[in-house]
């Protein structure tokens, strides 16, 4: 007989202090913290534990006694569903002033290094619509919210376009309209959608691996071109067509329209072959007069607009002449490679990713910029103290990693290479701190320059500029 679970308390009357990470509150009830989703400073709520260690809990809200004076109202229909977008509640100058705190409590608490006053944190005038690539998922799983179990109605219809729940691998909820990306996207999606439940095609089980409709990719750019990638999973050469032909007569506008056959027991495209339906097989993003190629596989900052604000920081910190040899490391589709090429003397791009390396190639020549060269592979394995020397010592590293940060061998690279400035670009200022405290042996902190790419999401990137000491 199965062990009946313990209850876990109901906390009452308890005041949410703080922010925490991925977007949840802090209180703190008898030297516990506890963290609380969808709630905000300010707010008096009772909380339903449904985790208890020993020097921590997680759990919901499930009543308000009283709302913070620092809370308004949520804008899209589903919050609190879907997963994204969990700050809606905060006003965006609280938003902003919570990940300015975020970023030197990172850098203070894990770096433990001297820091300068770290600037005002550089927000963005657009805080909806603001994202270039979204991707939906078919499934034949709907989740229901809590609204509609409710109802005590049966649902037949159980299809479902939209995000993953979650936590719930094989849940996904129907997004009706989603206010991240402009809204020619939920014009696609709900369209494709439509089409597809009233042609009976089959939304894809993610059990069991069967069902003809995939995921659906969107992505544009801020000079009005638009990519859609319809991935498949079952091989209906029928079907697929009639809803192919059916996007490119509704949606003339589009530049590239593109499909998969995806029978992988995963999501990714990388190692897929990406077919043409109409159009070319990319977009443009532009920037400064320059112009970039975007693949369907390709790396972009997925918000166009605050990345050039963000490259303009990096290339300010950078202090170029226009004689310096530059190190690009984590260079994806060489942007920033290109973008700062022409105050450089040489700029040198290092990427993992062999199909982003050729695009930073592309976007080179289609520009007419000749100082740049890159280089596929491991970063740990190319950029080496052998590189140094046959390559030449840089001036300046621009370092942009994953969120993971730098690997160790790669930080005994640079303090080997000894340049006389970095610019450390990072999405993560907790592995962005750490690595700091390792590059402190040679270098001090000057410039601290938080920017939001995200609104409405807990995510902050963030620009440091080190001087060699």
């Amino acid at each position: 007989m199965a062990k009946k679970r313990k209850q876990l308390p109901l906390l009452e009357n308890v005041l949410i202090t703080d922010v925490a990470a991925e977007g949840k509150a802090i209180t703190k009830v008898d030297r516990m913290t506890v963290f609380v989703p969808f709630v905000v400073p300010g707010d008096v709520v009772d909380v339903q534990l449904t985790k208890k260690k020993s020097s921590y809990g997680e759990g919901k809200a499930v009543r308000f006694e009283s709302f913070s004076e620092n809370r308004t109202e949520a804008f899209c229909s589903h919050f609190g569903v879907c997963g994204g977008c969990k700050w809606q509640i905060l006003p965006y100058d609280e938003q902003l002033k919570f990940k300015h705190k975020q970023v030197t409590d990172n850098l203070q608490r894990i770096g433990k290094i001297e820091l300068p006053e770290i600037s005002p944190i550089l927000g963005t005038p657009e805080t909806t619509f603001y994202r270039n690539k979204l991707e939906f998922t078919f499934s034949n799983k709907r989740w229901l919210t809590e609204k509609e179990i409710s109802t005590d109605k049966e649902f037949m219809q159980m299809n479902a376009l939209g995000f993953h729940i979650p936590g719930m691998f094989d849940k996904v909820l129907d997004i009706n309209k989603c206010w991240l990306q402009d809204d020619l996207s939920n014009q696609i999606r709900n369209a494709v959608r439509e089409f597809c439940l009233q042609n009976d095609y089959t939304f894809f089980d993610l059990r069991n691996q069967n069902g003809l409709m995939r995921t659906l990719i969107v992505r544009n750019t801020s000079i009005g071109e638009w990519m859609v990638i319809v991935v498949f999973y079952e091989d209906d050469a029928e079907k697929r067509e009639r809803l192919l032909n059916f996007i490119a007569d509704k949606f003339p506008q589009l530049t590239s329209l593109l499909y998969i056959i995806n029978q992988k027991a995963n999501d990714t495209i990388t190692d897929q072959e990406v077919l043409v339906w109409s159009g070319r097989d990319y977009i443009v993003e532009e920037m400064e007069g320059l112009k970039f190629k975007i693949g369907p596989k390709s790396f972009y900052q997925t918000n166009s607009r605050q990345a050039y604000n963000l490259y303009k920081i990096a290339r300010e910190f950078a202090g170029l002449s226009g004689n310096e040899l530059v190190y690009d490391l984590y260079t994806g589709t060489g942007t920033i490679a290109n973008f700062i090429a022409r105050d450089a003397k040489k700029v040198i791009g290092i990427e993992f990713v062999e199909e982003a390396i050729e695009d930073a190639r592309k976007n080179s020549r289609n520009n007419h910029i000749e100082n740049t060269l890159f280089f596929a592979g491991d970063m740990r394995k190319i950029l080496t103290q052998d590189f140094i020397n046959e390559h030449g010592r840089p001036d300046v590293i621009i370092t942009d990693p994953p969120r993971a940060g730098m690997h160790d061998d790669v930080i005994e690279t640079i303090l080997f290479a000894e340049p006389q400035r970095v610019v450390y670009v990072s999405c993560n200022p907790a592995t962005q701190a750490r690595d700091l405290s390792l590059l402190d042996t040679k270098y001090r902190v000057t410039h601290v320059q938080p920017v939001d790419m995200f609104p409405h999401t807990h995510h902050v990137e963030n620009v440091v500029l080190l001087i060699r000491k």
